[in-house]
C-alpha cells in the first residue's frame, strides 16, 4: 500500500520552538515498521516556520508573511537534518520535497512532481514533504499542510492518508471545552464532511486546525482515498491506520467520485475571491447538462475578483452549488452580465466559467 502520513507544527516543535526530536523519532520508527512490511510512505511534516522561530531566537511566531518566509527558510534545513537523522537509523534515506500550489493546478507540473515522486518511491526513499513557504505566494499558498497532504494523496494515488494532530480524532463538539463531546468513528462517503462545528484554530505554534482537516479529508475522499484523523502520540497510529483497526481515529470512507486535481484546487483547496449569482436557467444547465457558465445568465457579482480566481456560485435561493475559475473579472463581469454572447463585444469572454474549471459542490 502506498501511504501519506501528514504531522502538524504541534507534533514536530516543542512549546520553546525547538524541534521535538522525539517526536520526530517516533514517527520515523513507524515509517519504518511500515516500510519492514512492504508498504511506501509519504511524510507531510509541517514545523519549519516554528523551527526558525527557535533557530533565531525570537520570543513568538511573527504574523507578518516576510517575516515567516524569511524563517521558513531558517527552519527547514534544520526540520530535514532532524528527519535525516531519525530515517537514517533504520537505513531510510528521507528526500526532501517542497511544493506549491501551482504544482497542483498546471498538468505540466502536476505530472512532473508525480514522476519525481514516484521515482523517489522507486529507489526506496521517504519523501518528506513541506509547502515551499520562503517562495509561495500568500494570496495562492495552501496555508496550512492538511491540503497539501490530500492533494498530493491524490497526485501519488495513494491507498490512505493519516492526518496526526494533537487530539483522537473528530468529536462532536471541542472535547477540550465540551465533557460531552463524543468522537465520531467512522464518516461514510455521502456524509457533509464538514458539518460538524470544529474549531477553525490549530495551536500558536501551526496553521492548521480541525477545520483544515476535515476540508482535507473532503478532497481526499473525493479523490477515492480513505482518510483516518487520529492522535499523533499513540502507540501504532500509523500501522493501526493502515490496518483499520477500530478505535485507531476517525476514518473517512473514499468517495466513488473522482475529481483532477486542477478540479479538487477549485473545489476545496483555492480561496474564494467573489461570489456570482446565477438564475434559475443557468443554474440548471449547469447542473443538469454540465455546461459552462455564460454572461447571459448572470444575476450579480460580489467582491472585487480577477480573471484566473476561483469564485463560488450561487443560485437565487442563496445556496452555493459551485465553484469556478473565472475568465473575466469582477468590472467586466458587471457590465457583460445578463448580455447574450452576440450582444457581447468582439474581445469580451464568451464564457464566465469554463465547464473544464467548474466544480459542482455536492448536496
Amino acid at each position: 500500500m502506498r501511504i501519506v502520513a501528514k504531522v502538524g507544527t504541534s507534533s514536530t516543535t516543542a512549546d520553546d520552538w525547538t524541534i521535538n526530536r522525539p517526536a520526530v523519532a517516533r514517527l520515523c520508527d513507524e515509517v519504518a515498521t511500515l516500510r519492514r512490511v512492504g508498504h511506501e510512505v509519504l511524510v507531510v511534516s509541517s514545523g519549519a516556520v516554528a523551527a526558525g522561530v527557535g533557530a533565531l531566537g525570537l520570543p513568538a511566531r511573527p504574523s507578518d508573511v516576510t517575516t515567516l518566509q524569511a524563517l521558513a527558510a531558517a527552519g527547514q534545513g534544520r526540520l530535514m537534518e532532524v528527519y535525516n537523522a531519525e530515517l537514517g537509523r533504520h537505513g531510510l534515506v528521507g528526500a526532501q520535497v517542497l511544493l506549491v500550489p501551482h504544482d497542483f493546478i498546471d498538468r505540466r507540473q502536476y505530472l512532473h512532481a508525480r514522476r519525481t515522486l514516484n521515482r523517489l518511491l522507486e529507489l526506496g526513499c521517504v519523501p518528506v514533504v513541506n509547502e515551499n513557504d520562503t517562495i509561495a505566494n500568500d494570496e495562492i499558498r495552501y496555508g496550512d499542510n492538511d491540503r497539501l497532504a490530500a492533494l498530493l494523496a491524490h497526485n501519488v494515488g495513494a491507498d490512505v492518508l493519516v492526518l496526526l494532530t494533537d487530539i483522537d480524532g473528530l468529536y462532536t463538539a471541542d472535547p477540550r471545552t465540551d465533557p460531552s463531546a463524543r468522537i465520531i468513528a467512522h464518516v461514510a462517503a455521502d456524509d457533509p464532511l464538514l458539518a460538524v462545528n470544529a474549531g477553525a484554530r490549530g495551536t500558536t505554534r501551526g496553521s492548521g486546525g480541525m477545520a483544515s482537516k476535515l476540508a482535507a479529508a473532503r478532497i481526499a475522499s473525493w479523490s477515492g482515498v480513505r482518510t483516518v484523523i487520529a492522535r499523533a502520540q499513540r502507540h501504532g497510529v500509523l500501522n493501526d491506520a493502515v490496518d483499520g483497526v477500530e478505535g485507531v481515529g476517525t476514518a473517512f470512507a473514499p468517495h466513488d467520485r473522482s475529481l483532477s486535481a486542477r478540479k479538487l484546487w477549485i473545489a476545496f483547496a483555492a480561496q474564494s475571491a467573489g461570489v456570482v449569482v446565477v438564475d434559475e436557467g443557468a443554474r440548471r444547465a449547469m447542473v443538469e447538462r454540465n455546461t459552462s457558465l455564460l454572461p447571459a445568465g448572470v444575476l450579480g457579482v460580489e467582491g472585487h475578483f480577477d480573471e484566473g480566481d476561483t469564485v463560488e456560485v450561487r443560485d437565487l435561493d442563496g445556496a452555493v452549488f459551485a465553484r469556478g475559475m473565472v475568465q473575466v473579472d469582477a468590472a467586466a463581469l458587471q457590465q457583460m452580465r445578463g448580455r447574450r454572447t452576440t450582444e457581447l463585444p468582439e474581445d469580451a469572454a464568451r464564457e464566465v466559467i469554463h465547464r473544464d474549471d467548474l466544480v459542482l459542490l455536492p448536496g
